[in-house]
Order: C-alpha cells, then structure tokens, then sequence
C-alpha cells in the first residue's frame, strides 16, 4: 500500500460490533488506519481529537441518533461523513444529506460498492473539483465560468435552469445532491416539492449530453433521493458515438 493511503485515518461509529469487525478488517486491507466507537459522545470526541478524513456513521446509536451527532459534527468539520444505517427510506436519506452527509449506504451492503464510496470521498478535492472551473475528460467539455457545454468538441445548448442543474452536479462530482437542495437553490423554496420539473429537466439535460437515460454514465440517480454526477476523467468509457453497437 502507498504511504499515502496508509496516513487516511477513518472513523468508524457503530454500536455493532461485528459491523466494525467487518468495516475495520475490510478498511485495513487495503492500508487504511481505523478507529471506532461505539458511542454518540465517544464518537464526537474521537472526531475532535484524532482528525479523521472520514468518518462513518450509524443512525442508530444507544446514546443519541445518528443525525443529532452529523448536526454537531457540521457545526465545527467539513469531513465527509458516510452513513451507513438499515434505514432505507427515502425521506431518511433526503433528510441527513440534506443535513450535511456525503453519502448513504443501506444495511445490509457489498463491500466492493462500499470500499468504492470510501474511495469516492476520500479524493482530494483538489483533483475531483474542476480545475479553474472545467471539466474535461475527452468526451465531455465543461466551461463553468463561461457557461459553455460541448460534447466531442460540438457546442451544446443548454438553458439557464438546465446549466444551473448541470453546474451544482458537477461542482461535486461523485456526491449526491439531493432534490431539495437542487428545488430549492433553482427553483426557489416554495418549490421543494416539484420534483417532476427536476426530472423532466434532468432528462432533457441527459439528452442533449447523450447520456443514455436507461444507464446514464454523467448523471445519475439516486432513486427518491436525488443526483450525482460521476467524473469520468481517465476511468470511464467513452461512450458509444452514434452508429456504434
């Protein structure tokens, strides 16, 4: 494993302790270092004295929900926050990203699926954010500043909702944005509900990049919850150009 690996630190907060067995053998092998806990309060003071890159999170915790230590953890860290819960609903998941998680992974879980989220987080914003504003993988141009979209070198229009959807994904590649915060940032607050103009928009959006919408590679979906935008630079295929099997 990389020196660089080996110095990410995650923290696990789970009460299971064979959820944590399993998380910290997993973790390890692959060169990361982990501490746990089993507790809200143990949980909140590791965050605060061992500076975690990332922290893993239950929802049900025997001291305190999981949601009342994301609250307490965003008052005072940025750090990408996983929550890993049997809570499946929809409304929960929209409820804590929307409270400042990073990502949602359901019990039970593959832990492929997970290592791979783990590695999603952890990029250095640095390389995942577009530098001075575009991004660029070979296929897909896009300008942020200058408002510019284009695909194998053709300008692509979009309308102005369309570019601020488009903008707000990908200014967070490979986190999920959900449809409240997309509502409410374009369409205003009195608008979180409609969530039908966001997929009427997404789809048009999807069209005009040629994204297939029955397996989207640039925008994706998270069922009830919202959207994410995957950075393809250097590890997606091209897609199929027209008149490709």
């Amino acid at each position: 494993m990389t020196e660089g690996i080996t110095s990410v630190r995650i923290l696990i907060i789970d009460d299971e302790e064979q959820i944590r067995r399993f998380l910290r053998i997993s973790l390890k092998s692959q060169g990361y270092q982990v501490i746990e806990a089993e507790t809200a309060d143990e949980g909140i003071e590791l965050a605060a004295t061992r500076t975690p890159d990332l922290i893993v999170l239950d929802l049900g915790l025997p001291d305190a929900d999981g949601k009342s230590v994301l609250t307490e953890l965003r008052h005072w860290s940025t750090v990408p926050v996983m929550i890993l819960s049997v809570r499946a609903s929809e409304s929960e998941k929209v409820a804590v990203l929307d409270a400042g998680a990073n990502d949602y992974v359901t019990k039970p879980f593959g832990i492929q699926e997970f290592l791979a989220r783990v590695r999603n987080l952890l990029r250095p914003r640095a390389t995942t954010m577009p530098d001075a504003g575009i991004y660029d993988d070979g296929y897909l141009h896009i300008d942020l500043v200058k408002r510019l979209v284009s695909v194998t070198g053709e300008q692509v229009h979009l309308t102005r909702k369309e570019f601020a959807i488009l903008k707000m994904l990908v200014s967070s590649p490979d986190q999920v944005i959900t449809q409240t915060q997309l509502l409410r940032e374009i369409w205003g607050p009195t608008h979180v509900d409609d969530t039908h103009y966001l997929r009427n928009f997404v789809g048009r959006i999807r069209q005009k990049l040629r994204d297939d919408s029955g397996e989207p590679r640039y925008v994706r979906t998270e069922p009830g919850v919202g959207y994410r935008f995957i950075d393809c630079r250097g590890d997606c295929r091209s897609p199929a150009q027209p008149g490709q099997s």
